[in-house]
């Protein structure tokens, strides 16, 4: 069975419009760099030839990967009631119980994680330990640094 990616409607409608730019617009930008480089004669010494055609792996390649995401995305429902348990689409309030520190993390797929931006992968080790937990929870996650622990201050849809 394929891999399912789970994705919100946002991300969804986001990967679509990628995928229709790169078979509209990128595909003839890279169709005429090629035949530009075409123009400059022995295709064999020819090294804007040779770029232009990776350009063009890189596209279909592109363009495959994101077909297949499509193909087997899962929308996460975001309005669903989670009666207060951590799940995909949810944005949890943590506090570390070492550090006293608090910070918000949105838990996502692996297709919408950016750990700059606080969204956390599912698939993570955080992610994998916050999923099913509810507020007031100690939540321990391993890391490379070992053993942390997290109380989850609040969950939110």
């Amino acid at each position: 069975m394929a891999k399912e990616y789970k994705l919100t409607v946002i991300r969804m409608k986001e990967l679509e419009e990628e995928l229709q730019y790169l078979k509209t617009i990128r595909e003839k930008e890279v169709a005429e760099l090629i035949k530009e480089a075409r123009s400059f004669g022995d295709l064999s010494e020819n090294s804007e030839y040779d770029e232009a055609k990776n350009e063009q792996a890189k596209l279909y390649g592109r363009i495959a990967e994101v077909e297949n995401i499509l193909a087997h995305a899962v929308i996460i429902d975001e309005t669903e009631d989670a009666a207060g348990r951590v799940g995909l689409g949810c944005t949890v309030k943590v506090r570390d119980v070492e550090f006293d520190e608090t910070d918000i993390y949105a838990i996502v797929g692996s297709q919408e994680a950016n750990p700059k931006e606080h969204r956390i992968s599912d698939d993570s080790p955080f992610g994998r330990a916050m999923i099913g937990k509810t507020v007031g929870d100690i939540v321990e996650v391993e890391a490379p640094v070992g053993t942390l622990q997290f109380e989850i201050l609040s969950v939110e849809k």
